[in-house]
């Protein structure tokens, strides 16, 4: 979503480059262009005059005189103020002293309430809560109906005993799903109620009645976040009716230009709470205002990154990895798949990779690459016998036709996945070896650096004293580069070389490096 306004800062910032000291005029400018940014970006003109203020006078200060690099000075003031529109600190749910916590969910028709109350039980559900669904919107045609299929994906239990469509009483349907809650032990309540427009009194009038019948702890209002700065207007609306805590920003993924996160805190004075970022269930995460700060300025999120990880890669299959890596067993083409289909369970590798820091001159690259390669490649990788899984070695001509017939692709496909592998096998070897990724310092438990990583180590310390570069520039292209990261001879996934992504990667979970660095 904040595609075009993260260009916009980035073209910006790139502009201040190089200078040594920053004039008023250089500050002015900037902050033009900042101002120009958000108000296309469609955020509210009292938010951008606030916002544009403090950098400007935060610029102009001797914080800024001061500083060795005054450009990259620039950026932190307005990463900083960025995290301070966006919330400052991140908001938590807040649950009852004794269960059940009930959360009510409003919002206006279309917002996505059935769909977020999904994916907010299987959020909790993940969490170690027990949560109940109530199916309170009685007004919308098949309502109750969607929400019990997406109970039933989601996997979380649904009190429905109303059919809905215009039949039942929503306050007695909320009521009596309390009370089903705290007999059968369900320690979250997320009432669903019906969309309603801020100008309907009488809906609203019905919404309060729930209100003041469950006295829910929390309050979520949905806010669309792809209807720009009406979305902010209806978040007052609401909040003056009825009352909110916080906020659930939907769509966050669409195309639009971003403007109500960026504006919906400071008018309403309310946190963001979640925020939904894809269709799937899955696709919902906490909001972290210094997080979303990050991204729309280009600087990555590895945090994200790396608990997403975490939830795709279960603790069991990490140790056997780990266990695999550090005893020296060879990295197969069965783990390799293993590791791939790990990855696709995060998501779209073009939003995981979006994830990484400075990855927006790279947007052309992602947007070009095409999310079925994964499929192909498990396909290739299926189509083999245990054997030749098991030791890629064996693989002849006959073989890798035999394979290439049926996945259903053209030997030159087999012949690259092999290459691809063969350079995922010379990293784990690496790791073993040299006690880290290449480029990077040793990892705790798999030993210290081999003698050749500490000889190179030494020499790169004495200047002078380190090897000698060849003559030849075909030899001196496979040689370890000034900065010790190795040179891919295979760009895969749309030219991404696999040893720029390790030296990036280096907060990841083993699995996760080995994969992306294979590639």
């Amino acid at each position: 979503m904040f595609t075009s306004l993260s260009d916009r800062l980035a073209a910006t910032f790139k502009n201040l480059r190089g200078k040594g000291r920053l004039s008023e005029a250089d500050v002015d400018a900037t902050v033009r262009e900042i101002r120009t940014a958000l108000l296309d970006a469609d955020v509210a003109l009292p938010v951008v005059r606030a916002f544009t203020d403090r950098v400007r006078e935060r610029a102009l200060s001797a914080e800024v005189n001061q500083a060795l690099n005054p450009a990259q000075q620039i950026v932190k003031i307005v990463h900083e103020e960025l995290i301070g529109i966006l919330g400052g600190a991140t908001r938590r749910l807040q649950y009852a002293k004794t269960p059940p916590t009930v959360i009510l969910l409003a919002g206006l028709q279309g917002a996505g309430k059935t769909t977020l109350a999904g994916k907010l039980a299987l959020h909790l559900r993940d969490a170690g809560h027990a949560p109940l669904l109530v199916a309170a919107d009685l007004q919308r045609p098949n309502a109750v109906d969607q929400l019990s299929v997406v109970a039933e994906r989601a996997g979380v239990a649904i009190h429905a005993p109303e059919p809905g469509n215009g039949v039942g009483d929503p306050i007695a349907v909320a009521r009596s799903g309390i009370e089903l809650a705290k007999s059968k032990l369900y320690d979250i309540v997320i009432v669903d109620t019906a969309g309603r427009l801020a100008i309907d009194e009488e809906l609203m009038g019905q919404l309060r009645q729930v209100r003041d019948a469950i006295q829910p702890d929390e309050t979520l209002l949905v806010v669309d976040a792809m209807i720009g700065q009406d979305s902010v207007r209806t978040a007052v609306a609401f909040d003056e009716a009825i009352g909110i805590d916080a906020v659930v920003l939907s769509k966050l993924d669409g195309d639009a230009r971003g403007g109500a996160a960026l504006s919906i805190v400071t008018v309403t004075g309310k946190p963001i709470v979640f925020a939904s970022v894809g269709e799937k269930l899955t696709d919902l995460e906490a909001f972290h205002p210094d997080r979303m700060a990050s991204r729309i300025l280009d600087m990555g999120d590895v945090l994200t990154l790396i608990e997403q990880a975490e939830r795709a890669f279960d603790a069991e299959q990490q140790a056997r990895m780990a266990s695999k890596v550090a005893s020296g067993d060879d990295f197969t083409l069965e783990d390799f798949l293993e590791q791939m289909m790990g990855l696709k369970k995060m998501g779209s590798l073009s939003k995981i990779l979006g994830m990484l820091p400075g990855m927006g001159d790279m947007k052309a690259q992602l947007e070009e690459f095409d999310e079925r390669e994964l499929d192909r490649v498990a396909a290739i990788i299926r189509s083999m016998t245990p054997a030749e899984r098991a030791d890629h070695k064996i693989l002849n001509g006959s073989r890798r036709a035999r394979i290439a017939r049926g996945a259903g692709v053209e030997v030159s496909a087999v012949n690259q996945l092999v290459d691809r592998f063969v350079e995922a096998q010379k990293v784990m070897k690496q790791m073993r070896a040299g006690g880290g990724m290449p480029g990077m310092p040793g990892m705790p438990g798999l030993g210290g650096a081999g003698k050749r990583a500490k000889a190179k180590q030494k020499a790169q310390v004495h200047k002078g004293k380190g090897a000698k570069r060849s003559g030849n520039p075909a030899k001196r292209s496979g040689a370890p580069s000034d900065s010790g990261l190795i040179a891919s001879p295979d760009a895969s996934f749309g030219g991404f070389d696999p040893a720029e992504l390790a030296a990036q990667l280096g907060e990841l979970p083993p699995e996760f490096k080995g994969l992306l660095d294979g590639k």
